[in-house]
Parts: structure tokens; sequence; C-alpha cells
């Protein structure tokens, strides 16, 4: 991160602002920041919460936007396996869009063991576009992170050692960027939810 910085300073002073490579240094930067920002936050929905405020500090919350989706019984089979429940326990799907006012942050794929939340967290996740992790909080869970992917890469590896004029012609992110694949457990250890995670566009400033 820290050459990063270094090397987006030294092209700022020397191009114009609306240079392709500037421009790729940016969004380098930021999904960089966003993905050390994830794996060092329990929240996701804090994280984003953050990012919202930075843009607009008038923003609204960030809210859960349901996606209807169809049950999956190997899905939910996988999920039991991984989550260490019984195999008849009851597994929900819950399929979010994260929104910052309009603009869809992420989507968010969560299957959870309802048996392991409390009556009054099923009913808020049920009937209202609370996001999990804001319902789930008084829990004081713990995030695991599976996996963490970059999606688009404004900059390849070994961009550091090559000259700018390479990376002069001009790129646009594709509509999604950053995916990462985690579990939630209490602080003794047991897992309650299994989440994947794809971030948008929307995540890069402009």
């Amino acid at each position: 991160m820290a050459a990063l910085i270094a090397v987006s300073s030294a092209a700022a002073g020397a191009d114009a602002p609306s240079s392709p490579y500037i421009q790729r240094l940016r969004w380098q930067a930021q999904l960089q920041t966003l993905n050390a920002d994830l794996l060092s936050h329990d929240s996701a929905t804090a994280v984003l919460q953050a990012l919202c405020d930075r843009r607009d500090p008038s923003a609204p919350r960030i809210r859960a936007r349901h996606v209807t989706v169809a049950d999956d019984p190997d899905q939910a089979a996988a999920v039991r396996r991984e989550l260490g429940a019984a195999a008849n326990a009851t597994v929900k799907h819950r399929r979010v869009e994260l929104t910052c006012g309009p603009v869809v942050l992420s989507r968010a794929d969560n299957w959870y063991l309802p048996d392991r939340l409390t009556a009054a967290m099923n009913e808020t996740l049920d009937s209202t576009d609370t996001p999990f992790g804001v319902v789930a909080r008084p829990l004081r869970f713990q995030r695991r992170t599976l996996s963490a992917r970059l999606l688009f890469e404004p900059l390849p590896a070994g961009w550091e050692a090559q000259a700018p004029a390479r990376f002069e012609a001009p790129v646009a992110p594709p509509p999604e960027v950053l995916q990462h694949r985690a579990v939630l457990q209490t602080p003794d250890g047991r897992p309650f939810s299994l989440l994947i995670e794809t971030y948008s566009d929307q995540v890069l400033a402009p």
C-alpha cells in the first residue's frame, strides 16, 4: 500500500487529473483500502456505512433490500456442514442488496441458522430491511473470512516496476469488483451465518 501511495503521489504531480493511469491508481487504492477494511472489521455493514458517510454525511443508514430467491436443498445441506449444524437444522437464505440511498454497494447471500438467533432478531430479519449485521450486533459476533477475491484489477501484478505509459489505455470497472466469503460466529466460536458478499462498482469513487 505504501508503494502505491508513493507512486500515486508522484504520478499525480506529473500527469493531468484525467489521466487513465491516475484513475487506475485511484481505483487500485480504493479496492485495496476496502478489502483491508473488510478483513479487519467484523461487520461489513459498518464498513459500508462508513463509506456512505464519507461520501455524504447526510446520507441515510445502509438498508438491506430483499431479493426473492428460491430455496436450494443442496446449498442448505452444505451450509449445515460448514456451520456444524445438525442435519435437520433449519437454514434460512436471505439475499439482499445493501444500499446507500439509491446506490447499490453490494449484494449479499446470507445462509443462517435461525435457532441460533433470538426470536426478535428473526422477526426483524423477516419483516424489515435492516441489515443482518445490525440485527445480530447484540451477539457480539466475530467475522472469519474464508476467501477474499478481487474481481477487478485496475493495474496488473508488477505494475509498479513498469513505465506509467503502459497503463494509459482507459479502463472501465466491471459491475462487480470484489467478493468475500465469510462465516459469522459468536465469541465462543459457535458459527451461525455463512455469507457471500459481492461488491459493486459503486464502491469506487468516480
